[in-house]
């Protein structure tokens, strides 16, 4: 029975690496780690495979990339990779990929044509890094319009690539925050037409960006849609004054109070 359980222990892990991948997909963190929790604990039970291990190690470079912890999640990417590419695995140019992505988005992004020139890449090259290249150059140079055309012309290897692609998302956002305040800048009013050639991108998404913008403290400003203009609030020095006397107030009311307790206690 012992030896029978041995054996299903193996598939076990992969279910549960099948689960923890299907809640990622769906977006249910919680439950795609527990899933893969699961699948580390099965694994260390008993003697892991390599690659099965690879399999494990791949999925906490995902999740450790999706709270943003890039640096636990290049190490995890290049475990998996090493194991898969002396196994000649195919997956082993997805963590490759997955390791130029970390590298884009901790802002080392210059070491992505390093790593794609040195031994390590060169028996993958290919469409499949050439997308990352182009990727961390247009990045580099805070180019939206050359990161939106990398993402059009290599459209297919995104599409086969959902961790990727989603984290590309997420990088195209900041580059679109960062080209708008570059170019709302100068301004302390401006039209939404104006910026929206500017940057040429339709009115609607400038505006929706600029919004979330102002939501997330990310500007100061307002959007006045009457106008269709965005009113940039002016930079007040901070009033540190204002905030001292507020302070003496607070900490004046506390000994006020603990003197009154104690004048009670002496009645």
């Amino acid at each position: 029975g012992e030896k029978k359980n041995q054996k299903k222990k193996p598939l076990l892990v992969e279910i549960h690496l099948v689960e923890s991948r299907t809640y990622h997909q769906i977006r249910n963190l919680a439950r795609s780690k527990a899933a893969l929790t699961s699948a580390r604990t099965t694994a260390n039970a008993i003697y892991c495979p390599p690659l099965l291990q690879a399999l494990i190690d791949a999925q906490s470079g995902t999740l450790h990339a999706e709270e943003k912890d890039y640096k636990t999640a290049y190490s995890y990417f290049f475990e998996a990779f090493e194991a898969q590419k002396s196994a000649e695995h195919p997956g082993a140019i997805t963590n490759l990929k997955h390791m130029l992505l970390c590298k884009i988005m901790t802002d080392a992004a210059d070491e992505v044509p390093l790593m794609l020139d040195g031994k390590l890449a060169l028996k993958f090259a290919g469409a499949e890094l050439d997308v990352m290249r182009e990727i961390a150059k247009s990045y580099q140079d805070r180019n939206l319009e050359k990161f939106i055309k990398a993402q059009d012309k290599y459209k297919d290897q995104l599409e086969s690539d959902p961790v990727t692609k989603f984290h590309l998302k997420n990088l195209h956002d900041t580059l679109l925050q960062q080209n708008l305040c570059r170019l709302v800048e100068p301004f302390s009013t401006v039209q939404m037409s104006h910026v929206a050639k500017l940057i040429d991108l339709p009115v609607p998404v400038v505006e929706s960006t600029l919004s979330q913008m102002i939501l997330d403290k990310k500007f100061k400003g307002i959007l006045d849609a009457g106008q269709g203009a965005l009113i940039a609030y002016q930079d007040t020095p901070d009033n540190s004054t204002y905030e001292t006397g507020i302070e003496v107030i607070e900490n004046m009311g506390k000994v006020v109070d603990s003197l009154y307790t104690r004048a009670a206690h002496l009645s």
